[in-house]
C-alpha cells in the first residue's frame, strides 16, 4: 500500500513545533512563503508553549 505524501504546511507545522522544542529561535525558519512560514511559527509557538509548561521530556 503507497503512503500519502503529507500536506507541505503541516510538515512545516511540525518542523517548527521540533524546533520549538529542540531550543532553538524563531528566526531560524527555513520557509520563505508566507503561508508554510506562518505553520512553522504556529508549530514554533506551540513547542515554546508546551516547553514553558513542563510538557517536554528532557
Amino acid at each position: 500500500m503507497k503512503r500519502q505524501k503529507r500536506d507541505k504546511l503541516t510538515r512545516a507545522h511540525a518542523k517548527g513545533y521540533q524546533a520549538g522544542i529542540a531550543g532553538r529561535s524563531k528566526e531560524n525558519c527555513p520557509f520563505q512563503s508566507s503561508d508554510a512560514r506562518s505553520q512553522w511559527l504556529g508549530g514554533w509557538r506551540e513547542a515554546v508553549e508546551d516547553r514553558n509548561l513542563g510538557m517536554t521530556i528532557r
